[in-house]
């Protein structure tokens, strides 16, 4: 076979390889070296990766910056639809002291409910508006837990004006002003702020978080509520929940036991709003919020802050942070002339307000805050 003129003499023939690719040239004619990476190589690529991951970062900065102020638009938008009322006393007033105290109304209106609402909720038809829940809510400024003193709705006492009566006729007589001039009156506690929720909003709000998950603590059946639920821990829907916070005759402790799982309930409710599952869920947070704001009425003086404080103070008693107790009594079955009222302790109670009065930093119960139930129920 014919020597190739271009192979070296004596090399192997597997030890010369033509070079097939073209070479660039100068202007002189000499062969010039290739670069050993392009613009799309490896050469490129940790340039490539650092843009890439600024992209990456500024896209995750803008959504989070987007869902912000979405967790803020929303509280806010609703806050602006809640109704207002005046529950300003006329007169002379208790004085403001330190800490913050606020009243929490559950009012048994029926305003609003739908024929086929009343029957759900199991409301009835009673005419005119009264409280089925009264709660006094401290907010301490010294230290101490949050507290939440339910002051039952049989509770007889003073009304301004109306000698004495049970103290949910002071909502009946004179609405949210007359019941927190009572409430001033008979406690000697500046009142900052006044929240009231309906019926129907409160069931509201409560399926609007998919639930509250509670321990029921005795098969609890009573007609009157609209409930029929068995003892343990379940998730209620709105119209059990609102049997729940509202049945009394089948409780050993009548009015005061209600109280008991009204705090408990509304406790587990704000844990519930808290939750991953309803703040990270845009369509249920915010539902929740304009079921709030639908259901919700507020004094004229009473701010969003204000409602967050009353908020969170629920929230620190379902998680143990705070205090939830009960006005001291000492006759659960008192006879009056408004029928068989609660009387109060008078002595622990007047201890009780003053200490929050003067925004005593309060770490357990006082004495008589957490009744019990009669021995054999």
């Amino acid at each position: 076979m014919p020597t190739d003129a271009r192979r070296p003499q004596g090399q192997p023939d597997d030890a010369y390889v033509v070079d097939t690719r073209r070479r660039r040239r100068s202007p002189s004619g000499a062969a010039v070296a290739r670069p050993s990476g392009s613009p799309t190589g490896p050469a490129s690529e940790p340039g490539h990766r650092v843009r890439k991951g600024r992209v990456v970062a500024l896209v995750v900065g803008l959504l989070l910056v987007a869902w912000l102020a979405f967790l803020i638009w929303v509280p806010v938008s609703a806050w602006n639809s809640v109704a207002r009322v005046d529950n300003i006393p006329d007169g002379e007033r208790p004085v403001d002291t330190s800490g913050h105290n606020y009243l929490l109304v559950g009012s048994d209106s029926r305003a609003g409910l739908t024929k086929e609402q009343r029957k759900k909720y199991a409301t009835g038809n009673a005419a005119g508006t009264r409280t089925d829940t009264i709660m006094l809510v401290h907010v301490s400024e010294s230290g101490g837990k949050p507290v939440m003193v339910s002051l039952p709705r049989d509770s007889y006492v003073p009304i301004p004006g109306h000698n004495s009566n049970k103290i949910n006729a002071a909502y009946s007589i004179g609405g949210p002003k007359l019941l927190t001039a009572t409430v001033e009156n008979v406690t000697g506690i500046h009142i900052d702020g006044y929240v009231e929720i309906g019926l129907g909003g409160f069931a509201s709000v409560v399926d609007s978080v998919g639930g509250v998950y509670i321990c029921v603590p005795r098969n609890m059946k009573d007609p009157k509520a609209g409930i029929d639920l068995k003892k343990g821990c379940q998730t209620l829907g709105g119209a059990d929940a609102l049997g729940f916070v509202r049945s009394r005759y089948e409780d050993p402790l009548g009015d005061i036991g209600r109280a008991a799982r009204q705090r408990q309930f509304l406790g587990a409710l704000m844990k519930q709003a808290a939750t991953p599952a309803t703040v990270l869920l845009p369509w249920r947070y915010k539902a929740f919020a304009d079921a709030s704001a639908a259901g919700l009425a507020v004094g004229t003086e009473t701010g969003l802050i204000d409602a967050v404080r009353v908020l969170q103070a629920m929230r620190a008693v379902s998680n143990d942070q705070g205090l939830s107790l009960s006005v001291p009594t000492s006759d659960l079955a008192y006879r009056t002339n408004a029928g068989l009222a609660v009387k109060w302790d008078t002595e622990r109670a007047k201890a009780l307000f003053a200490a929050l009065k003067n925004d005593e930093p309060l770490t357990e119960p006082p004495a008589g805050t957490v009744p019990t139930e009669p021995s054999g129920s």
